[in-house]
Formats: C-alpha cells, sequence, structure tokens
C-alpha cells in the first residue's frame, strides 16, 4: 500500500485476541491494538481530526504555532501532524511524563514546557493553565485543548467505532478504556451505542481521580483528588469530551495493578503495551464475573509499552514506588526473580 505521508497511515488499527490472560473468562477478549498507529498512540487519530479541523475553520492559519497541554502522547501525535504540515509545536506537559515521552517530543521538533503535577488546574503554574497562557502571548497560534475540544469525541465517533463494529462484526457486548480526555471511550461508545444500546460501556479510573464519583453521584470531589502515578487515566477536573450518560459503569484501579498488568499483557501476550492498557485490562478483571459465554470483549490499547521503559518496565522504579512490597521480608532478591518471571 503507497501513502502519500505518514498521517495517510493513521488508523484501521487491528483487534487481537487475548488468549492467556483471561483464559478462565467466559466468552472472548479482544484488544484495539493503537500502537500500530504511526505515532505508536491512539491521539494520533485526534490530532490530525483537531488540527484539520482547526484549519477548516480558520482559526490555524499557514506558518501558525499548535500549542497544546497534554501528558505526552498527544504531544507527539500533534508535533508529527505539525511537521508534516508546517507548525511550531509548543507543548506543556505534566512532571510526572515518563522520560522516553519527554524525549520522544524533543525528537519529533516539539518545545516542551515542564509543569508541575500537583497542583490545581486552576493554579498558573499547571500544564492546563501554561498552556493557555502561551496561546494568549503567541501569535497566529491555536490551543488545541482535548479535554474541551469535542473534535476528540468526533474522531473517535467517525473512525475508531466503526472499525471496531465492522471487525467484531457486530458481536461486540462490552467496550472497556480507560478515561482520560474522554473522547476515545466516548467517541467510540456514542458510535457502538448507536448500533446496539445493550452495549455494555466500562470506564477505568484512577485512584486519585474525580471521575467515577462523578459519574455516581454528580458531585465534584475535591477530596477525591490526590497524586497518583498512572498517566493518561483519570483526571481532577470535569472534560467535556467525558460523557457520563453514555457510560454505564466506572472502575477504579490502583498504580500497582495497573503496572502488573501491562507487564503480564508483554510478557503472556507479547504485546508490549502503556501504562493505561495496563489499567484497562485490571478494569477487564473487575468485571469478569459479569461475562457470559456469549461475551465478546473489546478491551482499548491506547499507547506503546516503549514510552514507559524508565517506569513500569524498570524495576528499579518499580521498587521505588513500593510496588515489590512483601518480597523483602525472605529472600528478597530471589522471590522477586521467580515473581517477574512469572507474572
Amino acid at each position: 500500500m503507497l501513502y502519500d505521508n505518514v498521517l495517510q497511515a493513521i488508523g484501521n488499527t487491528p483487534l487481537i485476541r487475548i488468549n492467556a490472560l483471561p483464559k478462565t473468562f467466559k466468552g472472548s477478549v479482544y484488544a484495539k491494538v493503537e500502537a500500530l498507529n504511526p505515532g505508536h498512540s491512539t491521539k494520533d487519530r485526534i490530532a490530525l481530526y483537531m488540527i484539520e479541523r482547526a484549519e477548516k475553520d480558520g482559526k490555524l492559519k499557514p506558518g501558525g504555532t499548535v500549542i497544546e497541554a497534554t501528558s505526552g502522547n498527544t504531544g507527539f501525535s500533534l508535533a508529527m501532524v505539525s511537521v508534516i504540515k508546517g507548525y511550531r509545536c509548543i507543548l506543556a506537559v505534566p512532571d510526572k511524563i515518563s522520560k522516553e515521552k519527554l524525549e520522544l517530543l524533543k525528537a519529533i521538533g516539539a518545545e516542551a514546557h515542564v509543569c508541575p503535577s500537583n497542583v490545581k488546574p486552576e493554579d498558573p503554574r499547571s500544564y492546563y493553565s501554561q498552556a493557555e497562557q502561551l496561546n494568549n502571548d503567541i501569535d497566529n497560534s491555536y490551543f488545541v485543548n482535548q479535554y474541551f475540544n469535542m473534535g476528540n469525541t468526533e474522531a473517535h465517533y467517525e473512525g475508531t467505532g466503526p472499525e471496531i463494529w465492522k471487525s467484531s462484526e457486530g458481536r461486540i457486548t462490552h467496550f472497556i478504556a480507560s478515561v482520560g480526555t474522554g473522547g476515545s471511550l466516548c467517541g467510540t461508545a456514542k458510535y457502538l451505542k448507536e448500533q446496539n444500546p445493550n452495549i455494555q460501556v466500562i470506564g477505568v479510573d484512577a485512584y486519585g481521580s474525580v471521575l467515577k464519583k462523578y459519574h455516581e453521584t454528580g458531585i465534584f470531589d475535591p477530596k477525591e483528588i490526590y497524586p497518583y502515578k498512572l498517566e493518561a487515566v483519570g483526571k481532577n477536573i470535569i472534560p467535556d469530551n467525558v460523557n457520563f450518560d453514555i457510560i454505564d459503569k466506572f472502575v477504579k484501579v490502583t498504580d500497582k495493578k495497573a503496572a502488573f498488568r501491562a507487564r503480564q499483557i508483554a510478557k503472556r501476550e507479547g504485546l508490549f503495551v502503556g501504562y493505561s492498557s495496563g489499567a484497562a485490562v485490571q478494569g477487564l478483571f473487575e468485571i469478569k464475573d459479569e461475562l457470559t459465554p456469549d461475551s465478546f470483549v473489546v478491551v482499548f490499547f491506547p499507547d506503546h509499552g516503549s514510552r514507559y521503559l524508565g517506569k513500569i518496565y524498570n524495576n528499579e522504579w518499580m521498587e521505588e514506588q513500593g510496588f515489590f512490597y512483601g518480597f523483602k521480608n525472605y529472600k528478597y532478591r530471589l522471590k522477586l526473580r521467580k515473581f517477574l518471571r512469572k507474572i
């Protein structure tokens, strides 16, 4: 197949069956593997869609500057699109971004402003506020604003949803995805629910995020907010792209369990995926008792594991987070080696 540029290779990612991890589950489980996009993440879809929408609407003009607040993947995709279209790309990122993601942004030509993550969104130091300020200060700039830009949802409604419906031949019964900006889950789910309203949509949230409680109570509770390690999962704001009405259920997962699930996916399924994919698979385990022999589950894998080599795939980092706690008291190193081979 011939393409005029890398942007034409975005989308049409496969559904790949997950065999080893859910071998005792009823039904079948497939992963939508978005790391097979050219930018190695699902954010390629929304980056191209939102930039082209801005061009069409006259909000982004030739020689302009693309600005965004991002935990890394959207930034890389925006930078990739900007390279092809000739834009300058400036990104505000949280300080919990992995080293690999930060280096990737710089490698593809983006300018990155690292901001503290443990501050309120309205704090002028936050990466949300920094992106807004950069947009105010730079002429001929466009703030993509993926959290509130509905092009985020529309990209998945027009692309990811139809792809899953077609690949599953309409058999899908459950769709599970981690929720950050909300676009991938809600845009995909909107299309799928239009085809079959009985499809169960499961959102995966982090401990330290407000989304699950807001879904269940309609209350934004600041007491739910505290630091956590998961990237691209959960929020301390309520993004416009999170359509709570279309989500049937939220489950919360811990940093530790999500990390180990990602490592299990690599070692047992041969799929090298990121932290939020581990969170999504842990979400699958949280609802496994609800499955039947007719269940056809699609779990959303947003990005590639190479962006987390210094974190969840690094034993020293895992140990620093206390994720190996419980192995230290008795022949720690031997037990740990056996454990890591087993997962």
